[in-house]
Order: C-alpha cells, then structure tokens, then sequence
C-alpha cells in the first residue's frame, strides 16, 4: 500500500468530534445495503433456490452451502479489515474497501442466480462472503474511526436499525419476486451498491499519522486472533457476540422450513407469513433500539442491556418450540425482535468501548466479526443434526438448544470489567 500520501486532517487515535445526523444517516444507509444484499439469500432466497435444486431434501444444501460460504466471512472480515488499517491512499484506506467489496457482492450474487449444481452454488457464495465481509469490516472499522465514545450507542442503534430493516426489506422482495429467483438475488445486490456509494461520497476517511505496521507472518497469524488472557474483556465481549449470534442462526436458517415443516404451511403460504412475522419482528426491534443505545450513552451502562436482552432473546426462541399457530409464531417473532433491537443498540458500543487498540481498529473489529461469522458456519451443520434427533423435523431439540445458548451468552457479559 502506498505510504507517502498525506494523511487525512483529521488524525487524532481517537475520535472526539462529534458527528452530525446526516453522517449517521448515510452511516445506516451504507449498513443497510450491505445487509440487504448479503442476508437476503440466507433468510429466503438460498432456502427457495434449494428447494428448487432438490426438492427432496432442500435443508442438506442450506446445511452445505451456507457453512462453506461463510469461511469466507471467517477469513475476510479480519483479513480485509487489517488491509485496511495498512491502507492509505487519495480516496482514504475504508473506502477502496467499501466500494471494491460491495460490487464484487453484485458479481456474486449474479452467479449464485446462475448456479446449476451445489458446487457451482458454494463457489459464488463464497465469494459473495468474501466479497460483503471486505465491505462490511471497512464500514465497522470507519464507525470507530468517526464516532466518539459519548455517541456510540446512538451510532449503535442505527447500525442495529439499518440491519434489521435490511432483513424485512429483503423478505418483503423474496415476496413480490418469490417465482423470479436470478431477479430476487440480484436486485439487493444493486440496492447495495447505491447505498454503499452514497456513504462513500459524503463520509470523511480518517487516516492517521502514524506507519502501518509491516506484515510479517506473524501479524498474518494475529489478523485471527486478538489474546484473551492479555484483554479478557474484549475476549468476553466476543463469545457473548458469538453465542446469541450462534442462537440466532440456528433457527433463522430453518425458519421457512420451520415453518413448512413445524407448522405444515405451503411454500406459497410460508413465504408470506415468515415475511409478516419478519415486519412484527423489525417493528418490536424498532421500539428496542429506538430508546436503548439513547439510554446507554445517558445511563453510561452497557451490560445490563446486553446481558438482559440476551436473555429474553432466548425465552423467544424457546416460545418457538410451543408454537402450533402462526399467531403463536407472530408472537415468538415480537419477543425477539424486542430483545433483538436492545442487544444490537448497544453491542457494538460495547465492543468499540473495549477494543485494545483504538488506533487501529479494524484488525481487532475483523477478530470479533468472526462472532458473527463463525455462527453461520457451525449453526446450519449444527441445527441439521439437531433435526435429525429422533428421525428428522426436531424442531423443539433445535430451539430448546438455542434458548440455551442464548442463556450462556448472556452470563459471559457479567464479568465484563472495562464497561458498567
């Protein structure tokens, strides 16, 4: 990368400026794209593009595409975003990464729409996550180069917003095009892009004034890892991110075949009712980080939030495996949504709170998005063999185990030191 380009004005390790509401805007608006072109496929589309390349037994190519796929998102978000902390050019060292990644998504996304065999279907979703974890770990990464500490939780909130509003967004399309699957995997994709340069053109590119480090084999090594001994508090807030995410995707990879398979709805009647449930779920979501990351910044209190919300997240899921109705399903689907939108208000405040080092964040951002890579590795191969219990369709033993875990990621918050 190049190294004699001046850096940006604004130089200082740690943001202390306050950032106005329309860098926050364009902040979710960027969030947003990438989130609806990259979670789109994992909530509908990838589950119809199963069915329609094997009828028979649509969860074994979820459970097989999804987990190879998302090794890209394991490797890439902490590789791309140590490339970035070493990046310095003209147009800043986020943005090559920003716009680079969400375009190579399009390209993916295109040849997922054009696959014919599940190789073929794993390699383009490959780098589909390769590709949105490049852009996803430079926009995390500019979030804690820009905004300050009294502002994060507010910041917080509207990452959580603009995610969550990515997944109703996505599902209501998996609705209008659900018999148009190249189009349902490819608008997003287009979607992504304007939003991802709309915050490229109005967003400052902090660079610093200190040398990135030189890369060594050993720093290639230490892209995955940040030592949990040396900064247990960043160690814990990384397992307490891993555990509810892990929760989360256990049942929202099977959630339209849950409910086909549970609740024994068609697939013309499923689509529609997982979509009504994703609109209660991002409604109640809405209400929980409306007020949540305001209340963190003011109360000066993470933990309870994170901790509390986790918790109630898994009594959710739990509901799911009562459920025999699709009001029942409606309900489940609030309880989380509500508890959802607390714990994203305020967890990545938390996490930007604890980094170990302030100056370059996006190696260790990269190190704790594995949290939420890693689960969409393991959950899909994890819930299949919890289906299997007892001769297949266990839905209770797959939502009973995710309660559990939620439970688990809840109590590693407590020891948390750095944050209240």
């Amino acid at each position: 990368m190049a190294t004699d380009l001046p850096a940006h004005p604004s130089t200082t390790p740690i943001p202390t400026e306050p950032v106005r509401n329309w860098y926050l805007g364009a902040l979710g608006l960027a969030q947003f794209g990438i989130f609806v072109a990259i979670l789109s496929p994992v909530f509908i589309s990838m589950q119809l593009k199963a069915q329609e390349m094997n009828p028979g037994d649509p969860a074994s190519v979820v459970g097989t595409v999804l987990p190879i796929g998302a090794l890209g998102a394991l490797i890439g978000n902490p590789v791309f975003g140590a490339l970035s902390d070493a990046t310095k050019t003209r147009w800043g060292r986020r943005k090559p990464w920003l716009v680079g990644g969400i375009v190579a998504l399009l390209a993916g996304l295109a040849g997922v729409s054009a696959s014919t065999s599940v190789l073929m279907l794993t390699f383009a979703w490959l780098v589909c996550q390769l590709a949105s974890n490049a852009a996803s770990a430079a926009l995390i990464a500019s979030f804690a180069d820009n905004v300050p500490e009294a502002q994060r939780g507010r910041a917080s909130s509207v990452f959580a917003l603009a995610q969550n509003v990515s997944i109703l967004a996505g599902t209501y399309g998996a609705v209008l095009l659900v018999h148009n699957l190249p189009v349902l995997f490819v608008v997003p994709g287009v979607v992504g892009v304007v939003c991802v340069v709309v915050y490229v053109l109005v967003s400052p590119d902090r660079i610093p004034n200190t040398p990135p480090r030189p890369f060594s084999f050993a720093r290639i090594i230490g892209m995955f890892w940040t030592n949990p001994i040396k900064y247990p508090d960043f160690g814990l807030a990384w397992w307490s991110r891993f555990l509810i995410i892990f929760a989360s995707m256990l049942f929202a990879t099977y959630r339209l075949l849950y409910m086909q398979g549970h609740l024994g709805l068609k697939a013309e009647e499923a689509v529609p009712a997982v979509a009504n449930g994703v609109l209660l779920y991002t409604i109640a979501l809405m209400i929980g980080t409306a007020v949540s990351g305001w209340l963190s910044d003011r109360l000066r209190h993470r933990k309870i939030f994170v901790a509390g919300s986790t918790l109630v997240f898994g009594v959710g899921l739990v509901m799911l495996a009562f459920v025999n109705s699709i009001g029942g399903f409606y309900m489940a689907e609030v309880v989380m949504g509500l508890a959802y939108g607390i714990y994203t208000a305020v967890d990545t405040a938390l996490v930007v709170d604890v980094l170990p080092d302030a100056d370059n964040p996006g190696k260790d951002l990269g190190v704790i998005n594995i949290a939420n890579s890693l689960p969409q590795s393991l959950a899909p191969a994890c819930g299949l063999l919890l289906l299997g219990i007892g001769g297949g369709d266990n839905y209770p033993a797959l939502l009973w185990s995710a309660g559990i875990v939620s439970l688990v990621g809840a109590l590693v918050v407590i020891p948390i030191r750095g944050v209240r």
